[in-house]
């Protein structure tokens, strides 16, 4: 994991855009993007890629050379500027992270599981040996399940799979609730010494999305706060929509601070402690909403964490979507915030 000490992710280019659109994929992220990334100091980026992009639903099993070349551009120009490559599938056939999306079938549907597992055999095939960038191939993005068996049986089918084709390759597995830390112990591991583990982070969730449009939650609460701090009246909230309080609860009457994340991270200690297997934080961030004092000073606790821990981590995100450390002219947001995650 030493090559992937320091990272940042490329959301909204390749996953989460708005119309499937060439114009956008040229354009969004460019070699200059990636020079640029490397100019600051990190070792690698999280490439988000949605299947769609590779495989359309009126024809599966059949792939795009156009969403392929995508992906070799976005190595040739890592490989140019010495940065390596996290290649996360963001959505597969029949499943999204994000339920508003769409109908979520892939683990009730033995057709898109064969869809999933076929995709990740072609990816295999085309870059499991490249050298440059060294790649890590991760499976899945954040899978929301009221149970981790399924998606632990179908992790093992793919990872089987993959090790037929390729038994060197780096492959990375999150865990349920949205690649949840208190999910870690929940994975069930792989007797593979070249598979790591990864969790995101976005807590407390009502401070790093505050006003986010797109959760009902936060957008009813519709407060702005600080950090360190307290999440105020959050108990008269949740009393008022008891059907957040699965969501939020736990964050009532919380000192927002350094122990906090120490508490909170306790499970990644735990796994770090009682598997010895590597562990990554593949997302974590702080929206573009929240006072700005206040975003530099979660970044700096949880990354001074990170480094103590010494897990590897990629920010979310590069460019936009509403974390983003560029706007949408390219223009840098906060060199401080970028001084922040980029440090040694």
């Amino acid at each position: 994991m030493d090559r992937f000490k320091t990272g940042i992710n490329l959301g909204g280019w390749l996953s989460q855009f708005t119309d499937y659109n060439h114009e956008h994929f040229n354009n969004f992220i460019t070699e200059n993007d990636i020079k640029r990334i490397a100019g600051w100091g990190v070792d690698h980026v999280r490439l988000p890629v949605d299947y769609i992009i590779l495989e359309s639903d009126e024809k599966p099993f059949s792939y795009k050379d156009t969403g392929f070349s995508y992906i070799d551009r976005c190595l040739e120009w890592c490989e140019a500027n010495g940065l390596n490559m996290v290649l996360d599938i963001h959505r597969a056939p029949g499943y999204s992270f994000d339920a508003k999306s769409g109908i979520n079938i892939l683990f009730d549907d033995n057709v898109s599981q064969q869809r999933l597992i076929a995709l990740w055999e072609t990816l295999i095939r085309r870059y499991g040996d490249r050298k440059k960038p060294e790649i890590i191939f991760e499976l899945l993005n954040e899978i929301v399940l009221p149970s981790s068996s399924p998606w632990n049986n179908l992790a093992h089918k793919i990872h089987d799979a993959i090790r037929k084709i390729n038994t060197d390759a780096w492959i990375m597995v999150g865990g349920n609730e949205w690649n949840a830390v208190n999910t870690l112990k929940e994975i069930d591991l792989f007797d593979d010494p070249r598979t790591i583990y990864t969790f995101h982070y976005y807590e407390p969730l009502p401070f790093t999305h505050q006003k986010a449009y797109w959760a009902d939650e936060l957008r009813l609460y519709d407060k702005e706060m600080a950090y360190p701090g307290k999440i105020d009246d959050l108990r008269e909230f949740l009393d008022r929509y008891p059907q957040f309080e699965k969501r939020l609860g736990r964050f009532v009457g919380i000192n927002m601070d350094e122990q906090f994340f120490w508490e909170d991270l306790q499970p990644a200690v735990d796994f770090l402690k009682n598997t010895g297997r590597p562990l990554y934080c593949g997302e974590f961030g702080v929206i573009d909403k929240a006072p700005r004092d206040s975003r530099l000073r979660w970044f700096r606790d949880f990354i001074k964490i990170m480094k103590k821990l010494d897990i590897g981590y990629a920010c979310w995100s590069y460019k936009q979507m509403d974390f983003g450390l560029v706007n949408e002219d390219g223009k840098i947001v906060d060199e401080e915030l970028i001084k922040i995650i980029c440090m040694k």
